[in-house]
């Protein structure tokens, strides 16, 4: 399939992980149940497939090679935050995903960018969402507080902390997603009153997400400002997003969402 881009869209870098060895074997988070059997080879199918919609749309793909033992390197997102072409590493919560952080950091040295190694717990772009005028950076399950300074610090743009009240929204690109550089679509019920008030404020034009589609992470979505990649079961939001002007194209990402993963889990925007 072979598409032009929009004259709204932007071509985007990607790096991606081939889901080789996924699996669940442990949880950590309401996704995950190990006693729930996965199809490998199946999740290789949905990844690639999601990696050559990319392509098609006139997007870069550069991998990083996957490691046996470390299940969750697929959800490429996690790995790392890239703004202005610095990179700030991940540092993970879960034991189990700690040594994904380090393989990171390494791909992005060995490619030439300046990387630091961050003093506090976060989870790379799984959650901070770049717009043009903010990051936006959640905390609540997985990422501290304290991350989103040093990234202000870091990158010298403006972070909006906001706070992730439901653990079916465990990481902030499971609860929201920029739309384009201007506006973001999010479930509110997501967040904390306090952070609804804030994105309200922020962006009083934002898609609202109905709850059906939100809880089958219909937000862990990708958009290059005209497409936007999301999981075929948010079928409500995809209305909505044509409605607005967007083009919607939906994925299957079942097998990959057993451990709590979707479009965006998978997918390491590169911002140079």
């Amino acid at each position: 399939m072979q598409s032009s881009l929009s004259g709204r869209s932007r071509q985007r870098r990607f790096l991606m992980c081939r889901p080789t060895y996924f699996d669940v074997t442990y949880a950590i988070n309401t996704w995950m149940d190990p006693n729930v059997p996965v199809d490998t080879g199946l999740a290789i199918q949905q990844w690639t497939a999601l990696r050559e919609v990319y392509r098609s749309l006139g997007h870069e793909v550069l991998e990083i090679e996957p490691v046996p033992g470390l299940p969750d390197m697929v959800f490429a997102a996690n790995g790392a935050l890239v703004i202005d072409g610095r990179v700030l590493g991940a540092q993970f919560r879960a034991p189990q995903r700690a040594e994904e952080a380090p393989l990171y950091r390494s791909w992005f040295e060995t490619a030439g960018y300046p990387v630091r190694t961050p003093k506090y717990v976060n989870e790379g772009e799984g959650d901070f969402v770049v717009t043009d005028r903010y990051v936006l950076a959640g905390t609540g399950f997985r990422t501290e507080h304290a991350a989103h300074a040093e990234a202000q610090e870091f990158f010298g743009r403006p972070v909006i902390s906001l706070r992730l009240v439901d653990p079916r929204f465990y990481h902030l690109d499971t609860a929201l997603f920029a739309l384009d550089g201007e506006n973001v679509a999010y479930f509110p019920g997501a967040f904390s009153e306090g952070s609804q008030r804030v994105l309200a404020r922020l962006f009083p034009d934002a898609l609202l997400v109905e709850e059906a589609d939100a809880a089958v992470l219909g937000l862990n979505a990708v958009s290059d400002g005209h497409h936007v990649v999301l999981n075929a079961e948010a079928v409500t939001l995809a209305e909505a997003l044509t409605e607005r002007g967007y083009q919607p194209i939906p994925v299957d990402m079942s097998e990959l969402r057993k451990a709590g993963g979707g479009p965006k889990c998978c997918t390491l925007e590169i911002r140079s």
